[in-house]
């Protein structure tokens, strides 16, 4: 498996990849490949990876930049990430998000933000974080992981991309 940067000619199996990675979630309202969409058209993708398997992209995930009280601190949201359903429970998803923190802390990124099940993203150092919220969604799905010292406080606003709808 190869873990790189999304290409211009990704994109439609980036699309592929992400609608049928969240096809049969049964949370959300299925417009996850939209948020990527339009992220992408507000050059807001910090960080765009794909994982590609026998010359196949299998899955991806974005980073974009939020505020945090109404001021850039240098800290992202995590999110969308997907891997093909016959390519879940294979790694593919871990290798993503742990590459994608490397290049954040690489590029000097203070930290990361994901509303996702904590089942899963505790085992990356994501906690939840009393002191950061996100309107309108509760606090035990709301995780942070500060990437250095600092944590901030305050009220996440992820990427307006993340209303995007069609």
């Amino acid at each position: 498996m190869i873990i790189r940067n999304e290409r211009s000619s990704d994109i439609e199996a980036i699309t592929e990849v992400t609608i049928a990675a969240f096809l049969d979630c049964p949370h959300g309202d299925h417009t996850e490949q939209f948020i990527i969409h339009a992220l992408r058209a507000a050059d807001a993708l910090t960080a765009s990876l794909v994982a590609e398997l026998d010359g196949r992209v299998v899955g991806h995930i974005a980073f974009s930049p939020v505020t945090i009280s109404g001021r850039d601190c240098d800290w992202y949201g995590l999110g969308p990430v997907s891997v093909l359903p016959e390519c879940q429970r294979q790694g593919i998803g871990s290798a993503l998000i742990n590459e994608g923190l490397r290049l954040l802390r690489e590029a000097g990124g203070r930290g990361c933000v994901l509303v996702g099940d904590p089942n899963y993203y505790t085992r990356f150092g994501f906690r939840n974080r009393p002191e950061l919220t996100l309107d309108g969604v509760p606090e035990e799905v709301f995780l942070a992981l500060p990437l250095g010292e600092d944590m901030p406080s305050g009220e996440v606003v992820f990427h307006e991309g993340f209303a995007a709808r069609g």
